[in-house]
């Protein structure tokens, strides 16, 4: 179930009026009921992306974080007692090892290892670096602040505030840095603050495309699917938000195009399932064919040529 404005309705009911922000939020909450105690259910890879802080004070000091001293005294005085690598190693013989029962070998025959294919990663998730939006927002830099209501929470923009009149040279490429973010409030905050902005903007975004180009990119070159796919809603967000946008992307294309030539192909073959992914715009395969769509239809006459030479495979949609 998901709470609205009005009051309690079914969630598939809602999916299609929530805004890309806090479908993320919907999104996250039903892997979680769905796949609870399993490996799926872990959202954010801690390997990969940037662990909080201890407090909202920052990281404890190394001379206040307990230690496991009575562990490690545990371990070496059980590592002490054990005597078993003393004892003979017996390896069971397989089917037709040994020589029928009149022998029995404690260093059977070794058999060859067929080495492994190597694959080159591609498409493997990179780390991800931390963002300057979760340091601005941990500073409290940035003049936003969350609205806990009945109906969830929302983003709210400082009664000093009129988007009319911010600077867009200094805010916008700080919430582009939070694109990256897996997690909340940053994701959320930096998403939402983002398509407010671009709602906003119109024409005053265009001077400050160059400053958001390296954000963008950097957050496709993490690899993740999720990233991927909001990155790919805010690209389209963009190029809408002004008529004059989709020519200024146009030189950009080198920067942007070769990590959507590597998704391109990714759609999965359900076979008679349902693919929900459809219906929530998660389709990875089909974010970017309507995002190359939307360049060309909005990027002008060297549109189509930039974005075949960078995707090949790329077929025009624009009758002739």
């Amino acid at each position: 179930m998901a709470t609205t404005a009005g009051g309690t309705m079914p969630m598939m009911m809602t999916m299609g009026r929530t805004n890309a922000a806090a479908g993320m939020i919907i999104e996250d909450h039903m892997k979680k009921v769905l796949y609870k105690g399993k490996k799926k259910a872990q959202i954010v890879d801690k390997t990969l992306a940037p662990r909080l802080k201890h407090s909202a004070f920052g990281d404890f000091p190394k001379t206040h974080i307990a230690g496991k001293k009575a562990g490690l005294h545990s371990k070496v005085a059980k590592k002490q007692d054990d005597f078993s690598d003393l004892k003979p190693k017996v390896i069971p013989l397989k089917k037709g090892q040994g020589l029928g029962g009149k022998a029995v070998t404690l260093n059977p025959k070794k058999e060859a290892i067929k080495p492994k294919k190597p694959k080159a990663g591609a498409r493997k998730k990179r780390k991800i670096p931390i963002s300057e939006f979760r340091r601005f927002y941990d500073r409290g830099d940035l003049p936003i602040i969350i609205e806990h209501s009945g109906s969830g929470c929302k983003l709210k923009w400082t009664k000093d505030v009129d988007l009319t009149q911010l600077d867009y040279h200094h805010y916008l490429p700080i919430f582009f840095e939070g694109i990256r973010e897996k997690t909340e409030p940053y994701r959320f905050l930096a998403v939402q603050g983002i398509f407010e902005l671009l709602e906003h903007g119109q024409a005053r975004v265009l001077p400050v495309i160059p400053q958001l180009i390296i954000p963008i990119k950097t957050a496709l070159n993490t690899r993740d699917k999720d990233i991927i796919c909001i990155c790919l809603k805010i690209l389209q967000r963009l190029v809408t938000c002004s008529e004059t946008i989709g020519e200024a992307l146009v030189p950009y294309y080198r920067q942007i195009l070769p990590i959507l030539n590597l998704f391109k192909n990714s759609n999965h073959n359900t076979g008679d399932k349902i693919d929900y992914s459809q219906r929530k715009e998660t389709n990875l395969g089909d974010l970017i064919q309507e995002t190359l769509e939307l360049f060309e239809q909005c990027g002008g006459e060297d549109a189509f040529i930039n974005i075949k030479y960078m995707i090949p495979t790329y077929e025009s949609c624009v009758l002739q």
